[in-house]
């Protein structure tokens, strides 16, 4: 049936323009109605969804597992929007890890029989054979993973599987699920921190003694060494270990048996079924069970700061690559071009890092205003909880393989660094600790370095080429040895506090941070 076109009382039928000769006519036709969803195929080797194909419905609706009291089915408009099994099958591997702990202690406390529970493993294995094959069909009118794998688990082995949701709701089922499933991610993160951290101290280790300029507010300050300021990330990321190792233990508290919200009436054993997951304890509360989130926003808190970070190290090494610094120089293994201009070689990996941090950050921001209203206990807007983790842990191992990835592919521009070095007086507080080694207070000294570079900025030349006589003009303290202190190579020498750019200093964090990392030092030749 043909529709007619409508004119919309917002819009003038007819534009009028004194620059044209004739008039453009102006309607509105109704949107046709939406087409049915076609059916969605994941391939096998996606990481990051479970294998199989999602069908959008059935030929034939099945009750729902919970439809005892509905005298309707859901409208196809309803069933499509708070479906979840479009995300939510990602944790396949831990919701059966859930089940088979689940069904275990049943059988143990008498709730099953010990042949149910054998019917519920196998049914369960041979599930899990199919979704790994590719072969399992994921329904979205089954609604989420866990009901997908139940009821497909009671189409293969019948009865015994009506008997694996006693003293379970899907609230505790899908909590337990998701710290399952944030553990092992938690684990992959801190292992592609390491891998970071290895090449940011191989990359040091091939550079060591290197001298750079060292920058507060971006411009000049002091001279340091190159493998100090790449440690400098190292620690930076050992902190963001750290932060997901303490969130890794606050979560890996077990939260089935809670049920919905308030436990159950039957003689479950919460211990049991917590020991066989590798949890530290059952949680004590289980109002709390079911309705906590807090490990997903540390989680995602944790990976924000971790992101913050990489943002930092590209727009650092984005600059560095500039002509304009010209300091670091990536392969092009590591780097792009341009559509339209030929000359261009783009730090791009880099940018992307800085640029996907706020990915992250957004990531982190939804789930807590997602769970900011939320009442007790379990609320249906905690389905939203999963997408944003799934995309920051996805982005953040991303952003850290790719770093680790062209650390391993750039080279520092040692002639271009060293003809950089003399600018900027970068000698000067080292040459104000002289003074404080001649008894001259701090304040005193700071004054007379400043009025001695300002005459080197008359000059146009740095303190090293002033003569003695032009420093005794400023004060009569200075004698022969100062020169000891002028220049950047001498002004590197003289650090020795703990934790400085002296070389002593960085050589025994490099040391350290090799030693704890496992690198072999001895494949290393100390730059010249």
């Amino acid at each position: 049936m043909a529709v007619s076109p409508v004119r919309t009382p917002f819009f003038c039928s007819t534009l009028t323009n004194p620059n044209i000769s004739h008039q453009i006519s102006i309607s509105f036709t109704p949107p046709k109605p939406p087409k049915p969803l076609l059916l969605l195929c994941y391939s096998s080797s996606s990481s990051s969804s479970s294998p199989g194909t999602i069908m959008s419905g059935s030929s034939s609706k099945e009750a729902k597992l919970w439809g005892g009291r509905f005298e309707e089915s859901v409208t196809e408009a309803v069933e499509n929007f708070t479906e979840s099994i479009s995300f939510d099958k990602a944790l396949y591997k831990h919701d059966m890890m859930g089940s088979r702990a689940h069904a275990s202690m049943l059988a143990h406390q008498g709730l099953i029989s010990v042949k149910d529970r054998d019917s519920i493993l196998e049914g369960l294995d041979e599930i899990e054979r199919r979704i790994e094959a590719g072969k399992f069909e994921w329904r979205s009118d089954r609604e989420d993973v866990h009901m997908n794998i139940e009821a497909a688990l009671t189409d293969l082995v019948g009865e015994p599987a009506k008997k694996l949701h006693t003293a379970r709701s899907r609230n505790d089922q899908v909590s337990t699920d998701f710290r399952l499933w944030c553990r092992d991610a938690i684990d992959n993160i801190i292992a592609s921190i390491k891998r970071l951290q290895v090449a940011l101290v191989t990359l040091a280790l091939k550079n060591e003694g290197l001298i750079v300029p060292g920058y507060t507010h971006l411009q000049r300050a002091q001279p340091i060494l190159l493998e100090h300021l790449l440690l400098a990330y190292v620690e930076q990321l050992e902190r963001d270990a750290g932060r997901l190792t303490d969130c890794r233990a606050r979560l890996n508290y077990c939260p089935l048996g809670a049920c919905a919200l308030a436990g159950t009436g039957l003689p479950i054993d919460r211990f049991m079924t917590s020991d066989s997951l590798g949890f530290t304890a059952p949680l004590r509360n289980s109002i709390d069970a079911v309705s906590d989130r807090d490990f997903v926003l540390e989680f995602l808190s944790a990976n924000s700061i971790a992101a913050i970070h990489l943002s930092r190290l590209g727009e650092e090494w984005v600059l560095w690559a500039s002509e304009e610094f010209g300091f670091l120089i990536p392969s092009d293994s590591v780097s792009t071009g341009s559509s339209i201009m030929p000359q261009k070689k783009n730090p791009d990996p880099m940018e992307l890092v800085r640029g996907k941090s706020a990915r992250v950050v957004g990531d982190l921001v939804t789930l807590l205003v997602l769970c900011k209203g939320l009442p007790h206990a379990y609320n249906r807007d905690l389905q939203e909880d999963k997408e944003p983790v799934f995309d920051s842990v996805k982005t953040m191992v991303g952003m850290l393989e790719v770093c680790a990835e062209f650390a391993q592919n750039i080279t520092f521009n040692r002639e271009k660094i060293q003809k950089s070095l003399p600018a900027g007086h970068l000698d000067a507080t080292t040459v104000a600790d002289y003074l404080v080694k001649k008894g001259v207070p701090f304040r005193t000294g700071h004054d007379i370095v400043g009025r001695l570079v300002a005459m080197c900025v008359s000059k146009g030349c740095g303190l090293q080429d002033l003569t003695l006589d032009e420093l005794r003009s400023i004060s009569p303290v200075f004698s022969e040895d100062v020169y000891d202190y002028l220049g950047v190579e001498n002004a590197v020498k003289k650090f020795c506090s703990y934790g400085s750019t002296g070389s002593e200093c960085v050589a025994n964090q490099l040391g350290f941070w090799a030693a704890r990392l496992e690198i072999d030092r001895s494949a290393f030749s100390h730059a010249e």
